[in-house]
């Protein structure tokens, strides 16, 4: 009998051409909040794999104990038995069925052989209540965004009997307020009893409610810090995960805004599953060249919806108004229309519509402009691998070859991808929705660079993101939207985060 729920001892772990874990200890103390950081690719999300049995025993070195028990966990089932209950970054929801079918999909309630449907909705709202979503029990998961599926996820993670919940950058599609309670309700997690194991690249979350933090680099475990105990600061947790000191989060930039303009005019979009719903109202934005638009808001603004509705109306029905650049009017019906006239859209769902999991990195980055590749119809298999190359080194993508299945990589590192292959297309417009999401400090700041780089090539940038500070620090101006509606603009010398936040909640 010793402290520790959980002692995973001596854990390597290898995949084709990679050693991802290189000899790593972890303990886990009851009725704590353990939190996990790294760079993408450190290990972080393949050690939790190991330990819920994604990884099965036999095909990984080491030793796992919980509860005093040595585990041999041929699966997730094995795992959750023993009160073991992990949400990955990747979500994982049957997308045609309703939010409560989700919640106890694998563990209904059933009554004489038949699912109790009355006490199944009834608890789901009683769960959803739990994490804070206000949403009707038989809404469709597919006709809702990323940031609730991820709440959805939680709610059913707790209906089950644990006594170990792992969280896979749990807040990583929630906005500030929305992060604020699901960290709330961690820590009233902990009061009752329960143990949570956080992943997270948010490092001020971590701060504020870890009470161990151990930084993983490069598949090794480099220190655990304990709260009360260590000196624990950013800087410090930085300097471990990366082996540098980042003293600048944003890189600087030199700004060169040019005439032209990329113009939005009274862009009015409807709900597909609701045609008699704005989900758009009139909006108008602007940007110009090599400049960064910034758009902030709460989720359930209609940030998302804009932008994919931009995008060769690939959101919405009833869609009204104009696109032009330089002056230009654009008739854009289809996303081929749009990829032809410049447009790229960087999903902040890139499972569902970023990537083909299941093809290789080097498919995936050259899908978006195969004509750069190609000489009468024939793949130029040498220029493919030369520009893929090219990509994944100015990404620092963590790979063992441009062959490698894309679904086998971590998050941060197909986000990579995601980015590599609007790249790979070269568009004069692109609108980055949530470009950073689920990706660490070190990687954040080459993305910052790279959107800075693009926006000094003239490139017209629109950035939609959940953290305000983020927009503050790479924008030159931001809009704010509010209900489908732009209701505030600021430039980077005028805008705070309080002035965001009182735009948002004083608008009507």
């Amino acid at each position: 009998m010793n402290n520790n729920i959980l002692e995973m001892k001596s854990i390597i772990k290898d995949f084709p051409g990679v050693r991802a874990l290189d000899n790593v200890s972890f303990t886990v103390q009851p009725n704590h909040i353990h939190a996990l950081v790294g760079e993408n690719g450190a290990g972080k999300s393949t050690l939790m794999g190991v330990l819920s049995g994604v990884y099965p025993y036999g095909s990984y070195e080491g030793k796992i104990i919980f509860d005093d028990d040595v585990c041999k966990f041929h699966s997730i089932k094995d795992s959750e038995r023993k009160g073991i209950a992990i949400i990955h970054q990747e979500l994982a929801l049957a997308q045609n069925l309703s939010v409560a079918e989700n919640i106890f999909l694998g563990n209904e309630i059933v009554v004489r052989g038949l699912i109790d449907w009355d006490e199944t909705h009834k608890r789901a709202q009683q769960v959803l209540h739990q994490v804070g979503l206000d949403l009707p029990t038989t809404t469709l998961i597919k006709d809702i965004g990323v940031g609730k599926k991820q709440l959805v996820e939680i709610a059913k993670a707790i209906t089950k009997n644990v006594k170990l919940l792992i969280l896979d950058e749990p807040t990583a599609a929630l906005n500030d307020e929305e992060a604020s309670l699901l960290l709330q309700l961690l820590l009233k997690f902990k009061e009752n009893g329960l143990t949570s194991i956080i992943i997270s690249h948010k490092l001020h979350e971590v701060l504020q409610v870890a009470d161990e933090i151990t930084i993983l680099r490069d598949g090794q475990t480099i220190e655990t810090l304990t709260k009360e105990v260590d000196e624990i600061t950013e800087d410090r947790i930085i300097l471990g995960m990366v082996g540098r000191s980042l003293k600048n989060r944003f890189p600087t930039r030199e700004t060169n805004i040019l005439d032209k303009v990329f113009e939005v005019k009274n862009w009015t979009v409807y709900d597909p599953a609701d045609i008699e719903r704005k989900v758009i109202k009139d909006v108008s934005f602007k940007v110009r060249a090599g400049e960064i638009v910034g758009i902030a808001g709460l989720m359930g603004a209609g940030r998302t919806e804009l932008a994919k509705s931009i995008f060769g109306k690939a959101y919405g029905t009833k869609i009204s108004g104009e696109i032009l650049k330089d002056g230009k009017k654009l008739h854009i019906h289809t996303v081929k229309d749009a990829i032809k006239n410049g447009i790229a859209y960087l999903t902040e769902d890139r499972k569902e519509e970023g990537l083909i999991l299941i093809h290789d990195i080097k498919f995936n980055i050259s899908l978006s402009n195969l004509p750069r590749i190609t000489n009468r119809l024939i793949v130029n298999n040498d220029a493919e691998i030369q520009e893929c190359t090219k990509l994944r080194d100015a990404f620092r993508i963590k790979i063992s070859s441009l062959y490698q299945k894309t679904r086998t990589l971590s998050g941060g590192n197909q986000q990579k991808v995601v980015i590599s292959k609007w790249m790979f297309a070269g568009p004069e417009v692109l609108l980055l929705d949530e470009p950073t999401r689920g990706i660490d400090v070190g990687a954040k700041f080459e993305i910052y660079t790279t959107i800075n780089n693009l926006a000094n090539e003239g490139k017209y940038i629109v950035m939609i993101s959940s953290e305000m500070e983020e927009l503050i620090g790479i924008c030159d101006r931001i809009y704010v939207m509010k209900e489908g509606r732009m209701v505030g603009e600021f430039t980077r010398e005028d805008v705070s985060q309080e002035k965001i936040m009182r735009c948002i909640l004083q608008s009507r």
